[in-house]
């Protein structure tokens, strides 16, 4: 199996898609905010307010540039990694990208208690998250093999659609 990348914003589903993909295939899954916590010993969070997006976004390139290596992934991306072309490029050359998407209602509900959320950190609000997918969304869908919208599906309904979309 070509790797799977689950692209969206925060909330959209792609950490719970990609555990129920991971016992229905046996593919390995990736959460890459986790390893790169894992990996520098710190917070999402902490990266950000110590070093910055672009350090950040660096660790993400980084990453995916050991992943494209591997065969038989499902991987949840941060929310940010495809605004770079060449983060784009790396997962379409080792897979199939997915995007998840959701209304900016949905992701307020499903993120509003989190304190994990950087980008979101003084900005909690329905109408900033839409700001942000509206800023997001060309390229979300530019970058995407295939779209499918979580909003209302049970992750079984969603994990059928890739499945028949991409597997």
């Amino acid at each position: 199996m070509n790797n799977i990348y689950l692209i969206g914003f925060m909330g959209a589903g792609k950490s719970t898609v990609a555990r129920r993909l991971e016992e229905l295939t046996g593919a390995q899954r990736i959460e890459m905010d986790q390893r790169i916590e894992e990996q520098q010993k710190e917070k999402i969070t902490d990266i950000f307010s110590k070093y910055g997006e672009e350090y950040f976004r660096d660790l993400e390139t980084e990453l995916l540039k050991s992943l494209v290596k591997q065969q038989n992934l499902i991987v949840s991306c941060g929310g940010g990694s495809v605004l770079r072309d060449e983060n784009a490029r790396l997962m379409k050359e080792a897979g199939r990208i997915i995007l998840l998407s959701a209304t900016a209602e949905t992701v307020y509900e499903r993120v509003k208690h989190s304190t994990n959320r950087p980008i979101l950190n003084g900005n909690m609000s329905v109408e900033y998250i839409r700001e942000l997918l509206e800023k997001r969304r060309a390229r979300y869908e530019s970058v995407a093999d295939e779209m499918i919208v979580t909003d209302q599906k049970t992750v079984e309904q969603i994990c059928e659609e890739i499945r028949g979309k991409a597997l």
